[in-house]
């Protein structure tokens, strides 16, 4: 999605996105929680919507790999008795050794983004250092619209193809991943819970709606450059419709 990983865009969906998290899943933490290290950062959101939730003291890891969303979120997060640090790191990197006194990783619309090999290393290394995860809002492929067109699911079906392209030799996960991330945390050993965290998108989020219109569509257009959408996307912009995004929220425990 073009601007996928814009302070903007991020600052665009962010109440959408705390609307969305499973908040049941946050009384399931095993305690204590002092330790969070929140992959893929971004502005922060994560920290904002989750922090509050918790007992004090806390210290969060912030990492993202690009500096200047690091330096936004680490100059965000403000929330008495958490402290906060950053970490320039790509999740693909990420050690055991990186976890040690971790209690908890996080992370937002992530793991999509990852391949099959990525997300086994990811799972192995919170394994390895017995670190809860709490992955939030991994897409899910599921969209619907009211009112609905014809066209919807075909744009739906060539966006995901593009969320399961390859890029640079990787291919991407996209709404395979929770499926495919609970089944290798299970068999790492860990205890899995997970709960669908739709984004609620309409005409009372008309920006976020239009915005996330466009990026749907344009994903889609790159995957297949024969779909003729200007009319379709024309027509859903004039008339901002009702949209449910499917997401799903995983909680893995070990031990």
């Amino acid at each position: 999605m073009t601007g996928e990983f814009s302070e903007s865009w991020l600052g665009l969906r962010e109440p959408a996105d705390a609307e969305a998290r499973a908040a049941d899943l946050v009384g399931m933490l095993p305690t204590p929680v002092h330790v969070i290290r929140d992959l893929g950062c971004g502005t922060g959101s994560m920290a904002r919507w989750l922090a509050p939730e918790l007992p004090t003291p806390q210290h969060w890891i912030l990492a993202d790999r690009d500096p200047k969303l690091l330096h936004h979120a680490t100059s965000h997060v403000r929330v008495p008795g958490v402290t906060v640090e950053g970490a320039l790191s790509d999740v693909t990197t990420l050690t055991a050794a990186d976890l040690d006194g971790t209690d908890l990783v996080t992370c937002s619309a992530l793991l999509d983004l990852l391949t099959e090999a990525e997300i086994d290393a990811l799972v192995a290394a919170l394994a390895s250092a017995g670190a809860a995860a709490l992955f939030t809002l991994s897409v899910a492929g599921e969209v619907s619209f009211d009112p609905a067109r014809p066209e919807d699911a075909r744009v739906a079906e060539a966006f995901d193809e593009h969320q399961r392209r390859t890029v640079d030799g990787r291919r991407l996960l996209g709404p395979d991943a929770p499926a495919y991330a609970a089944q290798a945390f299970e068999k790492a050993g860990a205890t899995v819970v997970t709960r669908p965290s739709a984004w609620r998108l309409g005409p009372d989020r008309p920006e976020l709606t239009a915005e996330w219109l466009r990026g749907w569509v344009g994903a889609a257009r790159d995957q297949q450059p024969s779909l003729e959408l200007d009319d379709y996307l024309a027509a859903r912009l004039e008339r901002i419709p009702t949209v449910s995004v499917g997401h799903v929220d995983l909680l893995a425990i070990f031990g």
